[in-house]
């Protein structure tokens, strides 16, 4: 297996990982821990009862770029698929990367508006939900990375395979 073809299976695997633990932090309601409970971006539980949580601009923004970060990860990670099968041999690894570029993003917005939000309650602790999304941000970068890497062999191996060189 050369080069090219392991960074495809590492970004595909990266992008994987990253498409999962941003849909579990989005789904799951255990971005914050406080006496009594527990709440994430869309309910509130206190003493096992759940609610719907009140309308928050920073909850609304944070939940949108969840959304559109699990969105843009698992369209990444099927255009991955997709290129290291080779059945999109047109498609570039460039708008893969983009697409894991931009769920990065996205992450990055979402998490640091939540963290800022909620640093200086002093009952409120952050909890696995948020912290798995922290994680979902470097595999996406690195799955970018790695997307990015290959189409840059493929451009290249392109670029010299007219000329008459013995490599």
């Amino acid at each position: 297996m050369g080069l090219r073809r392991s960074l495809q299976s590492w970004g595909a695997l990266l992008s994987f990982l990253a498409s999962i633990l941003t849909v579990l932090s989005t789904a799951t309601n255990y971005w914050t821990r406080h006496h009594g409970g527990h709440s994430g971006l869309w309910q509130e539980c206190n003493h096992g009862i759940c609610s719907n949580m009140p309308c928050q601009t920073t909850l609304a923004v944070t939940g949108a770029c969840m959304v559109l970060a699990a969105g843009f990860g698992i369209l990444g990670l099927v255009m991955g698929l997709r290129i290291q099968c080779h059945q999109g041999e047109s498609l570039r690894g460039q708008s893969t990367s983009a697409l894991h570029f931009l769920c990065g993003l996205l992450l990055l917005i979402a998490l640091a508006g939540y963290t800022v939000k909620n640093t200086w309650n002093r009952d409120v602790f952050f909890s696995w939900s948020y912290f798995s999304g922290w994680l979902a941000l470097p595999f996406s970068i690195l799955a970018g990375l790695c997307f990015l890497l290959a189409d840059m062999i493929v451009q290249s191996t392109d670029a010299i395979s007219g000329f008459p060189v013995c490599l």
